[in-house]
């Protein structure tokens, strides 16, 4: 769903088509909208994209899922910077527990607050089928402090139909996928849905890839937020490989513009244009993604403060995510080459120090070795490693960090060091680190050096939009 948002910027290009398709645009109800909201600033602009899996009208056969209320699948927030050759989109974890505040349902209510639910319950309030957008955007607004001046929803159909219109996307997949994979519930295999390798999908295949959740990676929403991801860093790419004319542009256009909800202030032909026009000049180069600093909370994911906030504080002060200041001072304060190396990152966390800290390791996979380089690792940044073993079972996907009473706050730094981590309690004393088979397949110990390898920090990594999405099929 993300990918369709920055067809905006691309169809700028086309702008008597916009003429054509002012018909098409709907609007959502500005009633809603908070009126405690932080201030507006001149420091670039914040677009809140929201992907809605609702399964009513066109969406229905496209879902595969029951129920007629809109749910929010995916949502990010595009900053686009001051300079408008930069942006960066931080990913919003559907299953991130957060704060909701009032929001108002479709009878005129305004509901109670939440506190510490799941993110995507904010689109979902009011049990509508088009979802509550407005509430969605009062909880980004609340949570980062950052005034969203856009809104855009992006519907299942609409992916769709987009990445038909571009005439299919290219893909890697690490391994084989079947129907099981799409639908854990179901008690075989099922069929072949996807070979391993390169390929190129679309329509309900595009939308199968960028929704599979099982069988693939680690199998957690993270690891689908990495490969959506990319998936809209392979899409731009496509379009812009056809040219960005009126014959290849107006039919993506439509495939948009039918498909997507905005707010008031982008309900028109001409104030679509001017949007897009604003934002024509962001080379992929300069377009990043990354993920909110967050753990794994049980079965959920929490954000991880004060990483979160650093994160937030960045882009209030249009500080590109190299740290730099994007407001247009000259070359050297647009955030450099593009590559996509964060090293000094505002969101960075300070240098993990295992000091005082003693914990046992355990190898849950069948890796040879991997509980020795784990151990390794820790004792590099002070922990006092008592011993390495062998699971009792070797199926782990995710590593696991187990403590006993009283030692929550240890576990909580072991587990920056791991990519995906969990903390749970036990009553076993101590810390036990039990390695899945993520680690095995990112071991880079880059929490205390790039933002977004550990659990506590931005995502999986920055992202620039113009990597080769078959490079690493890890991406997968």
């Amino acid at each position: 769903m993300m990918g369709l948002s920055f067809l905006v910027l691309l169809v700028a290009g086309v702008g008597w088509g916009y003429l054509k398709l002012t018909g098409q645009i709907d609007t959502f109800s500005a009633d809603g909208i908070s009126g405690d909201r932080p201030p507006a600033s001149s420091n670039g602009q914040n677009v809140l994209v929201i992907g809605s899996d609702s399964r009513s009208g066109a969406n229905r056969k496209l879902g595969g899922g029951k129920g007629t209320v809109g749910r929010s699948d995916t949502a990010f927030l595009l900053h686009v910077y001051a300079d408008h050759r930069h942006a960066v989109a931080v990913s919003i974890p559907r299953d991130a527990l957060v704060d909701i505040p009032a929001c108002k349902t479709p009878s005129g209510d305004w509901t109670a607050p939440q506190y510490h639910v799941m993110f995507n319950g904010a689109f979902s309030v009011g049990d509508t089928a088009e979802g509550n957008p407005a509430c969605t955007q009062n909880t980004v607004e609340q949570l980062t402090g950052l005034r969203v001046d856009h809104t855009i929803v992006v519907d299942f159909s609409g992916f769709a139909a987009l990445t038909s219109a571009v005439g299919g996307v290219p893909v890697c997949l690490p391994q084989d996928i079947y129907e099981r994979d799409l639908s854990p519930n179901r008690p075989t295999r099922g069929a072949l849905v996807f070979a391993k390798g390169p390929q190129t999908v679309s329509g309900q295949r595009a939308l199968d890839y960028v929704r599979i959740r099982h069988g693939i990676g680690d199998g957690s929403d993270i690891g689908r937020i990495k490969r959506q991801q990319a998936f809209i860093g392979s899409l731009i790419k496509k379009v812009k490989s056809r040219g960005l004319n009126p014959t290849t542009l107006l039919p993506l256009a439509t495939a948009a513009t039918d498909s997507m909800t905005v707010d008031p202030g982008l309900g028109s032909a001409d104030r679509l244009l001017s949007f897009a026009m604003s934002m024509k000049n962001i080379d992929l180069r300069n377009t990043k993604f990354v993920t909110v600093p967050w753990r794994y909370e049980g079965a959920r994911v929490a954000i991880v403060e004060p990483d979160a906030d650093a994160l937030w504080a960045a882009l209030k002060a249009d500080r590109t995510i190299d740290g730099q200041d994007a407001s247009g001072k000259g070359e050297g304060g647009h955030g450099g080459n593009g590559s996509g190396d964060a090293s000094s990152s505002p969101a960075a966390p300070a240098a993990i120090s295992g000091t005082g800290i003693s914990l046992a390791v355990y190898n849950g996979t069948t890796v040879t070795g991997l509980a020795a380089r784990a151990a390794e690792l820790l004792r590099a940044h002070g922990f006092t490693v008592t011993g390495t073993a062998t699971a009792s079972t070797q199926d782990h996907i995710s590593t696991v960090i187990e403590y006993g009473p009283g030692r929550q706050s240890e576990a909580e730094t072991t587990a920056r060091l791991f990519a995906g981590a969990r903390t749970t309690a036990s009553d076993t004393p101590g810390i036990q680190v039990i390695l899945g088979s993520s680690y095995a397949q990112n071991p880079s110990p880059a929490a205390s050096t790039t933002p977004g390898t550990a659990s506590t920090t931005v995502g999986d990594g920055v992202r620039s939009a113009d990597e080769d999405l078959c490079a690493d099929l890890s991406y997968g």
